[in-house]
């Protein structure tokens, strides 16, 4: 894909929109503004969320709020998932075909309430005075439109009625306006693989993270809020496809001897020899694939594709194979909100391709953004009695506070009691309504056992192109956390996660990940060396070297791509193939399939 245009839309979009959102922002805030008088919830609700956050991380969020939302919509558009354009025109129109629709009389009652269409209608014949009436119209369009996608996708389209909507950019409908810029970045040749929508994430952030590595520099240590962007990379689609194929596709061959799935499979190295040890499949919906650190979800995304003809050749019912993938195999975990959103919006699209009724009775996506859980003193002892407190052993009391810095420590957390759906389904179905003050310390909990319970022990696969940051960048609480538990590979959090990818993972599992080259030499690493060795089996391995990312410029960052086996066996010999003379992509890729040959 061509990423030159994307990344100059995606950063001048950021700084348009925090521009345009702070001027809407002094607008709503000013002592006699309409909104004080027409939404004073909101505007409190505004007020409050600054005093909490500050007013830059607030126009920062909303900001990237509607970014998301118009990026999502038109991707939508151009692959007709929308009945009608909502932010693209018809052919030969300027306008967005839903505003040329209402002018015309055409209002869809199912996405749109009825106040809000009179309001529409009374808007465009005149009858309710505005300076702008199309303008204010479409407005109202749109706010009608995400919130009908509330249902479908709720990660992405939360209720609009507060100051989200209060913020959103005025012009939208000129030649100079966000939308016609989004409609030209995103054409319809990009908009044909949903990970155009990763990309224009790691390209919103850039900039910021320009901002973090220039205060590495002056030794500035990473905030937990800071961590994203720090460590945000797209993984390049041919490292992806090497590290699914050979850990999903290699585990379904095995068990699948004489499956086709081979055929489509153009970077799985065949064992040399027929193989007996391996962990056993009956059927698709079996298998557990997990992103610790999955981003907008590319590695998911392909590994959809992949499972999709799995349950194809099985024989499944094609209109419900996409709903049987995102219940049953695919898990996502992530720190931050904006891209585990985006991770479930690419799996929700999908979806969509392979089904066009999906958006009718959807299957969220497991992508769970591990969230920040305190108790104060007393709060669960209280919330202990009510609920039964011969549900919760020891262990799983210490599991619920081992949350309270989640986005400092991610996929890092070892919960002390990993076993809690039996507990989970019990609380879900305890009844607290009618206790005011429990009500939020259920909701905590119910939260707590459900990361605990994506941070198990329960993956076939899992998939990583993990956060790279060497202790010099981790803030003070991170660093002595990581050398408390992770004194084996402490030096930077890509080992850190080659060790926790291998606990998440059942025996006989598979752990496939790029990484920097840097664990499989220097002694900082040794006895992350000797642990792999000792207790895994190295299945393949491409030593990637520099320029494997044409994203990136330079020889910054030297990777190696590499499957893991989650058991140990002295005898197997692996398939190594060495790609660090490419000084490409394109170079490596070349190589890597004469090797292949």
């Amino acid at each position: 894909m061509e990423t030159a245009k994307l990344k100059k839309f995606a950063q001048f979009a950021r700084r348009s929109l925090m521009e345009q959102v702070s001027g809407k922002l002094k607008l709503v805030l000013a002592e006699d503004s309409a909104a004080r008088r027409e939404y004073p919830p909101a505007v409190r609700e505004l007020e409050e969320q600054i005093v909490a956050h500050g007013e830059v991380q607030v126009i920062e969020k909303v900001a990237y709020i509607w970014f998301n939302r118009f990026c999502a919509l038109r991707f939508m558009d151009v692959n007709r998932y929308t009945r009608v354009g909502l932010v693209s025109p018809a052919e030969g129109q300027f306008q967005p075909e839903i505003l040329a629709e209402a002018k015309m009389g055409h209002i869809d009652e199912v996405m749109v309430p009825e106040k809000v269409r009179q309001q529409i209608v009374a808007l465009l014949d005149g009858s309710i005075p505005s300076p702008d009436p199309q303008a204010e119209a479409y407005r109202l369009l749109l706010v009608a439109a995400c919130n009908d996608y509330h249902q479908a996708m709720p990660y992405l389209f939360e209720r609009i009625a507060d100051y989200t909507e209060l913020l959103m950019p005025d012009d939208l409908l000129s030649g100079n306006s966000i939308l016609a810029y989004t409609r030209e970045a995103l054409t319809p040749d990009v908009c044909e693989d949903v990970e155009v929508i990763g990309w224009l994430y790691q390209f919103y952030i850039s900039e910021k993270k320009d901002e973090v590595f220039a205060g590495l520099k002056k030794n500035k240590k990473v905030t937990p809020e800071n961590i994203p962007a720090a460590t945000q990379l797209f993984t390049p689609h041919w490292i992806v496809r090497y590290l699914v194929e050979n850990s999903l596709g290699r585990l379904w061959m095995l068990n699948r001897p004489h499956s086709k799935l081979v055929d489509q499979m153009d970077y799985y190295i065949k064992p040399e020899n027929p193989e007996t040890d391996f962990l056993p499949i009956d059927s698709p919906e079996e298998i557990k694939i997990c992103d610790p650190a999955c981003g907008s979800g590319h590695m998911l995304t392909y590994a959809f594709d992949l499972l999709h003809a799995i349950y194809e050749e099985e024989g499944y019912e094609p209109a419900e194979i996409p709903k049987k993938i995102l219940k049953h195999n695919l898990y996502g975990i992530e720190i931050d909100e904006r891209a585990g959103e985006l991770a479930a919006f690419a799996l929700t699209m999908k979806a969509r391709a392979k089904h066009r009724r999906f958006l009718r009775k959807p299957i969220q996506p497991n992508i769970c953004v591990l969230e920040n859980i305190h108790f104060e003193e007393g709060e669960l002892t209280e919330y202990l009695d009510f609920v039964g407190r011969d549900l919760f052993t020891l262990p799983l009391q210490s599991t619920l506070r081992q949350f309270e810095e989640a986005d400092n420590f991610g996929s890092l957390i070892r919960p002390e009691e990993t076993d809690v759906e039996e507990v989970l389904q019990t609380l879900k179905a305890k009844d607290v309504a009618g206790q005011l003050l429990l009500s939020h310390t259920h909701q905590k909990a119910l939260q707590a056992l459900k990361q605990a319970d994506y941070l198990s022990p329960k993956y076939h696969v899992v998939i990583a192109n993990p956060p790279y940051m060497g202790g010099k960048g981790m803030n003070g609480r991170l660093g002595a956390w990581v050398k408390d538990n992770y004194s084996d590979s402490k030096s930077d959090l890509f080992a850190v996660f080659i060790e926790r990818n291998l606990e998440l993972v059942m025996s006989a599992g598979a752990v496939a990940m790029i990484t920097m080259q840097s664990w499989m030499f220097l002694s900082s690493y040794e006895k992350l060396r000797a642990r792999i060795l000792g207790q895994s089996t190295i299945i393949s391995m491409l030593h990637l070297g520099a320029r494997a990312f044409d994203s990136i410029g330079g020889e910054v960052v030297s990777t190696t791509a590499f499957v893991l086996e989650n058991q140990h066996r002295a005898e197997y010999k692996g398939a190594y193939v060495r790609l660090v003379d490419g000084k490409s992509e394109a170079e490596k890729i070349e190589m890597l399939e004469r090797a292949l040959k």
